[in-house]
């Protein structure tokens, strides 16, 4: 059963705006049609923190979120990805269930629920959608134990978590990489909202302490960071090096990140500060 419209606001988006921006036509839910608008959504739309760096983010509330994505095709982090595609796929009539999880930290540090996917029911399954991670899905995967999937050499798999949720990998390199465990506990747009006010705000966040813009080219993913880029191809090595000065700015035309003038401007004052910080 999907979730009640009038809590998540569904009304707050333009659902033409959306579908013209990402380059889909209205469908009848079917699986294809919601592989067709996960890849295009991925494609369109930056991973990014850009709004967080700059002390400027507009908010995880649906009204927010779409006149950033759908007015400006400006992309965000996972709250505001995941919050303007499960509205998007609710009016199109898909059930839909919305999903907190933890991104486990390098040392195996237990993090906050502060990932937000989303779970949609077509052709008698539930299929996972994560349209908001630094390397999201490209298309949903079927949300079952042991399931794999390879989208154009790029290669997911779930596993169920004891009992409680399910955990996405990724194929990397040469192992599976575990990238998020979801459970399955109700949310709330409370809990979004929540989630977000300490991603974006308590000092130890990571998305306070450097730059993240990621995004799908035709042959391969980018992530850049203030000081390094990180690209990957699938089922090849993965390939990453520091920036020389002045690259940044070359990288976010090349990922077509649309910010204004002002907001490029502080955004490299920005990058150059975290340039200086102590290694």
């Amino acid at each position: 059963m999907g979730d009640v419209p009038d809590r998540w606001r569904t009304a707050d988006l333009d659902l033409d705006g959306y579908l013209e921006r990402v380059g889909v036509a209205r469908a009848e839910p079917t699986l294809p049609a919601l592989g067709e608008l996960h890849e295009a959504h991925v494609r369109r739309f930056t991973f990014d923190n850009i709004d967080v760096l700059l002390d400027q983010h507009p908010g995880v509330d649906l009204a927010a979120v779409a006149e950033k994505f759908v007015a400006r095709g400006r992309g965000g982090y996972c709250f505001e990805h995941a919050t303007i595609f499960a509205a998007a796929l609710q009016r199109l009539g898909y059930p839909v269930r919305r999903h907190l999880g933890r991104v486990p930290a390098e040392d195996g540090t237990l993090q906050a629920r502060t990932h937000l996917s989303v779970a949609v029911r077509v052709a008698d399954r539930w299929w996972l959608c994560d349209p908001g991670f630094g390397m999201s899905l490209i298309r949903p995967i079927r949300l079952a134990d042991g399931v794999e999937a390879d989208h154009y050499g790029w290669r997911s798999k779930v596993v169920a978590a004891d009992g409680v949720g399910w955990s996405l990998h990724r194929w990397r390199d040469d192992g599976w990489q575990h990238l998020h465990t979801l459970d399955a506990l109700p949310v709330e747009p409370v809990d979004i909202v929540a989630g977000h006010h300490y991603t974006s705000t308590f000092p130890a966040s990571h998305f306070r302490s450097g730059l993240m813009v990621a995004r799908y080219l035709d042959d391969r993913h980018v992530v850049l960071r203030h000081d390094a880029v990180t690209v990957r191809r699938a089922g090849q090595p993965t390939e990453f090096r520091p920036l020389a000065p002045g690259e940044v700015i070359g990288w976010l035309d090349r990922l077509e990140v649309p910010l204004t003038a002002d907001e490029l401007g502080r955004l490299l004052l920005r990058v150059e500060e975290l340039n200086r910080r102590p290694s």
